[in-house]
């Protein structure tokens, strides 16, 4: 019996490690077992969701800010349970809406050059309307402050 092996236009590409000092170090991420990405990206931030004590938090970060990043970096801090979805406003590179477990969407107003001395606890917006924990918030790609959010 003869064998059929399919050749790939891609059998001959590798890929290469990124150096270390074009990495981010020392991030504490979320061991939630929620099916989410754990972090979203725009031109101006990172936002990873961290694993916190007392609540939900997250962690935003300049993209021109490499490498190791500080135990006591501030965060957004204001879910009263983990944090289980984050998404960048596409209108606005300073908005983001979070999703929790404690039932609320919350929206964020970060500033321009990121958070540099305290936590972030007050949202601009506080969604309360859901009876039951908030997996997923997605913005809409062309229309203008509309979120989904289940």
């Amino acid at each position: 019996m003869a064998r059929v092996v399919r050749n790939s236009k891609f059998r001959h590409v590798f890929g290469q490690a990124a150096k270390k000092q074009d990495c981010y170090e020392n991030i504490r991420i979320t061991k939630s077992a929620w099916d989410s990405t754990f972090c979203s990206v725009n031109p101006k931030f990172l936002a990873i969701i961290t694993e916190s004590a007392g609540g939900g938090a997250f962690l935003v970060v300049p993209l021109d800010k490499i490498g190791r990043i500080d135990r006591d970096v501030p965060l957004v801090t204001g879910h009263k349970a983990a944090v289980l979805d984050i998404a960048w406003c596409p209108h606005n590179d300073n908005v983001i809406a979070s999703g929790s477990e404690d039932c609320t969407v919350k929206v964020w107003q970060i500033p321009d050059g990121g958070l540099t001395s305290s936590n972030l606890t007050q949202p601009a917006v506080d969604l309360v309307a859901h009876q039951r924990r908030v997996g997923q918030v997605l913005w809409h790609p062309s229309a203008l402050n509309v979120l989904l959010s289940a």
